[in-house]
């Protein structure tokens, strides 16, 4: 025991008891110059701890705040979405809206009950064969009405109806015949459907005269279909095939692909 008490490892043992007593005892005048420079010796490390905590928080609200600028980022991007969407609606109903009033300034309403429709659908194999609009038998839609866009320009003819829903045959259908004359010359023939590819000025006699330049119009022969509704200007006049008739091209103002509204003829004015 002896032995031990006199090493040097008990010897700091009992400066470090000494030391941590008079920390922990803390007597006036005594401890507090040991604290002063115990306290003065950590410093260094406490600013280098402050500062790594310091550091370390700025770190976290940083990656935080990274976190937080996506999500406005995205919601942003999604609000301009939303944004240029209704704005390409608006833009659209505007040009509809701008479209309609022009076609409505430019229609026959003095002369005859029109009904507005949408075209929704139309020939699927891009033939220009038919169009089939919103409008039906409970609007008043039968079959053989005339259907028209603005200038009287005529379009087809309705050919089948349901209870919602209309489908139009068009000049080119090869099935629509329509009784026409040149409003020059008053040459009559008849307006016939290519496939899909044109309208033939057809069954004109060789007496009568027509010329290109000819404005081609209803001449009112037949049910339903009344006289002046504008069907398209001649074009490359030339004889039939038999040398019977004469025939030409026709080259209608309707641009089918363009189609978004037409107005069907329900019938005269004063009826």
């Amino acid at each position: 025991m002896q032995r031990f008490t006199s090493t040097k490892l008990f010897k700091i043992f009992l400066l470090v008891a000494f030391f941590i007593g008079l920390l922990y005892l803390n007597p006036v005048k005594i401890s507090n110059p040991i604290r002063t420079i115990f306290l003065a010796g950590l410093s260094p490390f406490q600013k280098i701890a402050y500062t790594t905590s310091a550091a370390i928080e700025g770190v976290g609200e940083f990656i935080s705040s990274i976190g937080q600028l996506k999500a406005e980022n995205k919601k942003l991007i999604s609000e301009n979405e939303r944004l240029l969407q209704e704005r390409a609606t608006l833009v659209d109903m505007k040009n509809e809206n701008d479209d309609l009033r022009k076609q409505l300034g430019l229609l026959p309403r003095d002369q005859f009950k029109l009904l507005a429709a949408n075209v929704i659908s139309q020939d699927l194999n891009g033939m220009g064969n038919w169009i089939e609009i919103d409008k039906g038998r409970d609007s008043g839609v039968t079959e053989g009405m005339p259907v028209i866009i603005s200038k009287s320009a005529l379009v087809g003819r309705v050919s089948e109806v349901t209870l919602k829903n209309a489908k139009i045959i068009l000049l080119t259908n090869p099935k629509s015949v329509i009784n026409v004359t040149t409003t020059q010359t008053g040459a009559k023939g008849v307006a016939r459907g290519e496939y899909g590819l044109g309208v033939t000025f057809d069954m004109v006699l060789q007496a009568d005269v027509i010329q290109g330049g000819n404005e081609v119009v209803t001449s009112g022969i037949g049910v339903g279909m009344p006289r002046g509704l504008y069907v398209g200007t001649i074009q490359g006049v030339h004889s039939s095939a038999d040398h019977l008739f004469q025939q030409a091209t026709i080259v209608s103002p309707v641009q089918i692909s363009n189609l978004q509204f037409v107005f069907v003829v329900l019938g005269n004015k004063e009826n």
